[in-house]
């Protein structure tokens, strides 16, 4: 199985239409894993400990750190990149600033790697992103005094990434941040508030920030979408539970707490209020699971999110992922189609 992953991996083409037709012929499964195998796997999880029907959890295709997490990242000045043309202005990063620590994390880079593992501004952080959930979240790595490290381990639940720890091997549900098995089983990430946003409004709002690139001790087809139409398609892959009703499941949804409204309900109200809530969208950003080429994407937008205070608008935790997700995690949410 990883052989196969190898070897589709750093090529140009359609990795989750690859992965389905493999899977169609049997090369390898995507069904429900064992526990009794994970143990071989993982000697270290406790698999007793877990607050999610294992069944639900499946394989992705690749095993243990098969999608390989970004470790010691590499950086380069905004200047520098903007010099290069190394990234297109419109296409999607994560921007993240903490204690006036400025960095952008280009979608291009997570989705092959899905977790980079960085300290920003003095505070440890993973910077994830689910491309079949479009989530990209930034976490603290720090859960009561001790700071942990992340990895992929190439199984998923209701199609969202699962991750590990390599301090006590617990799994976690990326889209929640919560842990689901083992030892951290039922502790809770804190989420921090960051951007998903053009390259070109990141270099606006921070020039003197930094960009993550490619480290260049692995080869990926950094640039390529191998979810080609993913967001237009008719349902999520790998996913077995319900779809949402009145809206499509692999609509855009911002979610904020138990709260999720629709991009076409932002695109068309442009700022919305609720409470001390304020969320403003403007164009200007290319879906990363569009077209293969990422700077060719249509164009989704920007979406801010921020709180009121102290009478100032500040930066609140938030993710833009798809319609299911919502459906699949936010229970007892509202959804504001």
């Amino acid at each position: 199985m990883k052989i196969i992953w190898d070897w589709i991996a750093p090529r140009r083409g359609f990795l989750g239409f690859a992965m389905a037709a493999l899977a169609g012929f049997g090369i390898f499964s995507v069904a429900s894993a064992s526990p009794v195998l994970w143990k071989f796997q993982w000697p270290k999880t406790d698999f007793k400990q877990t607050s999610v029907d294992l069944s639900e959890i499946i394989s992705g295709g690749p095993g243990k750190d098969g999608i390989p997490a970004t470790n010691t990242p590499r950086f380069k000045s905004v200047a520098e990149v903007s010099k290069d043309k190394f990234y297109a202005p419109k296409e999607p990063v994560i921007g993240f600033v903490m204690n006036g620590d400025a960095r952008a994390y280009p979608l291009q880079i997570l989705m092959w790697h899905e977790i980079v593992n960085d300290t920003v501004g003095g505070v440890p952080v993973a910077v994830t992103y689910c491309p079949l959930c479009n989530s990209a979240i930034v976490f603290d790595r720090t859960v009561a005094g001790r700071v942990l490290d992340f990895g992929t381990t190439g199984n998923l639940r209701k199609s969202d990434m699962v991750m590990y720890d390599r301090q006590t091997e617990s799994w976690w549900q990326q889209f929640l941040g919560k842990g689901i098995v083992g030892q951290m089983n039922g502790v809770t990430l804190e989420a921090l508030p960051a951007r998903v946003e053009s390259f070109e409004r990141f270099a606006k709002r921070a020039p003197n920030g930094k960009v993550l690139v490619p480290a260049g001790d692995i080869q990926r087809a950094y640039g390529m979408n191998p979810y080609l139409g993913y967001d237009t398609a008719p349902r999520p892959f790998l996913y077995k539970g319900d779809m949402p009703k009145g809206i499509k499941p692999l609509a855009y949804v911002l979610v904020v707490g138990k709260e999720g409204w629709s991009l076409d309900l932002l695109r068309k109200k442009k700022r919305i209020k609720k409470g001390d809530l304020v969320i403003t969208w403007e164009p200007g950003q290319n879906s990363a699971l569009d077209t293969s080429d990422i700077a060719a994407g249509r164009d989704i937008g920007n979406v801010v999110v921020q709180r009121k205070v102290d009478g100032k608008l500040v930066d609140a935790a938030h993710d833009l992922t798809f319609a299911f997700v919502f459906h699949a995690f936010i229970k007892g949410g509202t959804l504001y189609k």
